[in-house]
């Protein structure tokens, strides 16, 4: 699924930013990863809170978070470089999915974490 999200940004923005729509997919790959990650871990912090189960401290929490997210951006920028995009590119269904949508998913999920954050 996410493989196809960045083939669809980075055909997209090809056209019009040349090479620069590989860092513009990146980037959006990330943001949308992050995005997921952070809705799916306050979702469980905020479900711990309300069980009375206290699993880490806040803090603990917020190191954990900037590990994974590190660990995220890495293996995004690993796998989405060099030969792997190439390969993509050419198996891939050319799915048009609107460019709106695509930007509003993660602003969608980064919403759903915060509004389960402050629960």
């Amino acid at each position: 699924m996410l493989d196809t999200f960045y083939i669809t940004i980075f055909n997209l923005y090809k056209k019009r930013l040349g090479k620069k729509s590989i860092k513009v997919a990146l980037l959006y790959i990330n943001f949308l990863s992050l995005s997921i990650v952070f809705a799916l871990a306050t979702f469980l912090l905020a479900f711990a809170k309300q069980m009375k189960i206290l699993i880490m401290s806040n803090t603990k929490f917020y190191v954990l978070m900037l590990l994974v997210s590190l660990f995220i951006i890495f293996m995004n920028w690993m796998r989405y470089n060099g030969k792997k995009r190439t390969i993509l590119n050419a198996k891939s269904n050319r799915i048009n999915l609107s460019i709106y949508l695509l930007w509003l998913l993660p602003l969608g999920c980064l919403a759903i974490a915060v509004i389960l954050f402050q629960v």
